[in-house]
């Protein structure tokens, strides 16, 4: 057996199905040992989308998703989908190959310090220098990923590692690391303090982040939360936790969130952040939510806790753990009074848009989606626009919602989309993009075609990117700089040229029968829909 063997069989260990990357010569010994194997490979057409791909298999499965790319430029451009994933806390294990051992430092043909480049934005990088040692370290690999707070983990391995000879294989049953030991169950007295406060609270409120989806506790916060009628709000990440139309949940906080969500969370006496970051995306006024008010921070970061607010009471663990062990205490919380004025709150503060009827109105039109898609349908949402779009106006049901809210990456939504559909073939995968975006990733439009990932797009056609033209409206007084997409394809011919169904949307009149056509078959298809340049998310 060589190294490259030992590398698919650790990835067999641990219940790979599907790697997703782009060969170049380094790699290649492993893509030939993987050729034994049950394993799927899928050809991306460019290597950042090898590492989204990989997040959609993770955020639907709960497991690391694997991506695989060549040493120099292949390992350089999957950095932006390491980082986007290290902002989100996405469990990836990325392999890089490496020029020979002997070569490192001598800067050689696509030879490239992958693991110092990577080193701001993994939880943990390999450089594997004896063949050896590849059992160890894929086994340590995928316990960091997927422990504690997730993230990706880099394995560099040079292509002489790869083909070298080993001994006899072994994959670790367990592993123990000394500086690594994640806290899971919360601090009992901590719990105890948290039920005393909510014994107190007039105005408790729960605000929700990405956390909780990774910790797989959504079920555990909703049951805790309708048991003491407690209202949520979420972050971005945090969108899906609870079904939109909970009356419990009064939406998503922050600069681009709904105004009663930030009304209610400032208001609230007793505040429980629970795995989200703090960060300004959500709140970007930190004080604002330590003044008159406790603030309870859980998260499994204890680097998180403190960083960007001062918790009144600190609680570090996993979410699930936490939320199982304060269902098990008694206590009374009456929120009925609060609750009517957060209703009220949000009749008279949801914001009321006055669309253009020559143009899609995408509000309206994401809302109509929303409702004709199935109960547990998997919603991606690009950056920009329509993703403040999506967030506002998409209804989620028993399914899941999709973006990059750390890092805010262009081009996420059609390679993460096709990762979660081939984790989840049976339900239904809508990408949702503007024309900025979707030129960013639309080569995967030949994945989808060639490895046959049935994902239906959406285009919200500007002609513009529009997020940075809103901007420079507010900021630059309509001064706009770069932004004028002028030049974009046809996209008719382009489905055309990928052998796509094609539908365009150019107002609402026929928004109802062009959704059913396009939901109505599992089936990749390609929609655009025609929004007015000057349409503004705020």
């Amino acid at each position: 057996m060589i190294g490259a063997d030992a590398i698919v069989k650790c990835l067999e260990a641990e219940g790979v199905t599907t790697v997703f990357g782009y060969p170049g010569v380094a790699i290649c010994p492993f893509y030939n040992s993987i050729l034994d194997s049950d394993i799927r490979t899928i050809l991306i057409r460019t290597e950042q989308n090898a590492a989204h791909a990989a997040s959609g298999v993770a955020r639907i499965t709960g497991r690391p998703g694997v991506c695989a790319v060549t040493s120099g430029p292949g390992a350089t451009n999957v950095i932006t989908g390491i980082a986007t994933a290290f902002a989100d806390s996405i469990p990836l294990i990325c392999i890089t190959g490496q020029v020979n051992s002997e070569l490192l430092g001598s800067d050689v043909f696509q030879e490239a310090d992958i693991t110092g480049a990577v080193e701001s934005f993994v939880k943990y990088s390999y450089l594997v220098k004896d063949a050896n040692e590849i059992p160890r370290v894929f086994k340590e690999a995928f316990h960091i990923a997927n422990t504690g707070r997730k993230g990706p983990v880099l394995i560099d391995i040079p292509i002489d590692v790869q083909n070298a000879v080993i001994g006899k294989f072994k994959y670790p049953e367990e592993i123990s690391l000394r500086t690594y030991k994640p806290t899971v169950k919360g601090n009992a007295v901590q719990i105890k303090k948290v039920v005393k406060e909510l014994e107190r609270a007039k105005h408790p409120i729960i605000c929700a982040g990405g956390g909780v989806l990774l910790a797989e506790a959504e079920t555990r916060l909703r049951s805790f939360a309708e048991k003491n009628g407690i209202p949520v709000v979420s972050t971005m990440m945090g969108i899906g936790i609870m079904p939109t139309k909970h009356p419990l949940y009064f939406g998503m906080v922050g600069n681009n969130g709904k105004a009663y969500a930030n009304r209610a969370m400032n208001e609230s006496d007793l505040l429980i952040m629970v795995g989200a970051r703090v960060a300004d995306r959500a709140v970007n006024q930190p004080e604002i939510i330590t003044r008159d008010k406790v603030l309870v921070h859980i998260d499994v970061d204890p680097a998180e806790i403190g960083k960007n607010a001062g918790p009144t009471i600190p609680l570090v663990g996993d979410a699930k753990h936490i939320f199982e062990d304060l269902e098990k205490e008694e206590f009374e919380c009456n929120c009925k009074e609060w609750i009517d004025t957060l209703n009220q709150y949000r009749i008279a503060m949801e914001k009321k848009r006055t669309p253009n009827p020559d143009y899609v109105d995408p509000a309206a039109f994401i809302t109509m989606l929303s409702e004709k898609m199935q109960d547990d349908a998997v919603y991606v949402a690009d950056v920009g626009q329509n993703q403040i779009w999506s967030c506002g106006y998409h209804i989620v049901k028993k399914g899941r919602f999709l973006t990059s809210g750390g890092m805010g990456t262009m081009g996420y939504s059609i390679p993460a989309a096709m990762g979660a559909k081939v984790a989840a073939m049976d339900r239904q995968v809508i990408a949702v993009c503007g024309d900025g975006s979707f030129q960013m990733s639309m080569m995967e439009l030949a994945t989808m075609r060639q490895h046959r990932i049935p994902v239906k797009i959406i285009v919200l056609k500007n002609n513009y990117l529009g997020m940075v033209r809103e901007y420079q409206h507010y900021t630059y007084k309509d001064s706009y700089s770069v932004v004028d997409l002028s030049g974009s394809p046809d996209l008719e011919k382009l489905a055309a040229a990928y052998d796509l169904p094609f539908l365009r949307l150019v107002n609402m009149e026929r928004a109802e029968e062009v959704i059913d056509s396009f939901l109505k078959n599992d089936e990749s298809i390609l929609l655009e829909c025609l929004i007015d340049p000057m349409d503004l998310v705020k």
